[in-house]
């Protein structure tokens, strides 16, 4: 098996509960383990729990020598008899801070040897869209169904950049009719992305292009909680109605890259009076996970080279221009309502979205 394909496995295997070797470490889920797989992990010795440091100086563990190294390094928490299941899960999801408040003492460890195959974990575990925080014990110690070295897992954001068309149809939509949906399929086995190509747009200038990141409960329930429902109409409107049509990628990177799951947690973190960036780095994540060089490989193979990019976020334009294409940004932005008027200055002042 490639290394790449090792990697990918393990994202599989991860996903479904299951003991992955990555490095000279085992690990399993912490959101997805149940009494019977940390048995069978710990069989030979006591697993520790492995989370992000922005998790860990949550916890009020920053000040400990073992855990005050900067991101991206990982902390290694050790589990004393009385971090069980249910507490070790406490630990990893921050949602359950107010019912749990009271945790610890806690006793972390450096990572020494350990270092790259724990980065590797956390880097596995936002793959597969799990909360970054993993239960671990030296390979040796337990019988992993696949394993991987940590250096392919830690190049599994390069890989998952590489896509190829897999279909093309007519696709009348309700605000742009001379539609076509060009579906990409990534050759890391994720998510399918789509380019809805309105008109014919000339790939001799500057393409007028919409990155969407995919967004269920806005783009489909209708959400009022964000501005990604209005986005993505207003920017299918004007594409359409721009004299050269254009291309909008709808990204499937749900909560900006963290998956639905982690962004319905997001949520409710929201709901306990968090901004979108606290609860994200609460959870263990960054402020936005996505890496746009997806994006780029989708609109290289489709010919584009220069784009007028309707956008207001910075991260999108440094992204695609990254990649080799010419970047000119085109405004776009949406009224607030009384449910997001606080998501979107958060977006504004701490993420310099140009609002």
């Amino acid at each position: 098996m490639s290394a790449d394909a090792a990697s990918e496995a393990c994202i599989d295997a991860l996903r479904r509960g299951r003991i992955v070797g990555i490095g000279g470490l085992a690990l399993l889920s912490a959101e997805l383990a149940d009494a019977a797989a940390l048995a069978a992990l710990e069989a030979q010795s006591r697993a520790g729990l492995i989370i992000t440091a922005r998790r860990a100086a949550v916890l009020n563990l920053a000040n400990q020598l073992a855990a005050a190294a900067p991101d991206p390094e990982p902390v290694w928490v050790e589990r004393p008899a009385w971090l069980d299941l249910a507490a070790s899960r406490a630990v990893a999801d921050p949602v359950l801070d107010l019912a749990t408040p009271l945790k610890g003492p806690f006793t972390t460890r450096a990572l020494g040897a350990d270092a790259e195959s724990a980065r590797a974990a956390i880097t596995l575990a936002k793959q597969a869209a799990l909360l970054p925080a993993l239960y671990a014990v030296p390979l040796a110690d337990a019988a992993p169904v696949v394993t991987a070295s940590a250096a392919a897992v830690l190049a599994l954001p390069a890989a998952a950049a590489r896509v190829r068309i897999s279909s093309r149809a007519r696709l009348p939509l309700a605000l742009a009719e001379d539609t076509e949906v060009v579906a990409f399929r990534p050759d890391d086995g994720g998510p399918e992305h789509l380019a809805l190509v309105i008109g014919d747009p000339s790939r001799a200038g500057p393409v007028l292009v919409r990155l969407h990141s995919a967004c269920l409960t806005g783009d489909v329930l209708g959400s009022l909680k964000c501005d990604c429902g209005p986005q993505l109409h207003a920017a299918l409107r004007a594409i359409a109605a721009n004299a050269g049509g254009g291309i909008l990628l709808y990204l499937q990177q749900e909560g900006r890259g963290i998956g639905l799951i982690n962004k319905l947690r997001a949520y409710a973190l929201q709901d306990q009076g968090f901004d979108t960036v606290d609860a994200n780095t609460r959870l263990g994540f960054e402020p936005d996970e996505r890496d746009f060089t997806l994006a780029a490989a989708m609109l290289h193979q489709l010919g584009v080279t220069s784009v007028a990019l309707m956008t207001n976020n910075p991260l999108k334009v440094a992204g695609l221009a990254a990649h080799g294409l010419a970047v000119a940004r085109v405004e776009h932005s949406m009224a607030p309502n009384p449910h997001n008027s606080a998501y979107l200055d958060t977006k504004r002042d701490r993420q310099g979205h140009l609002l």
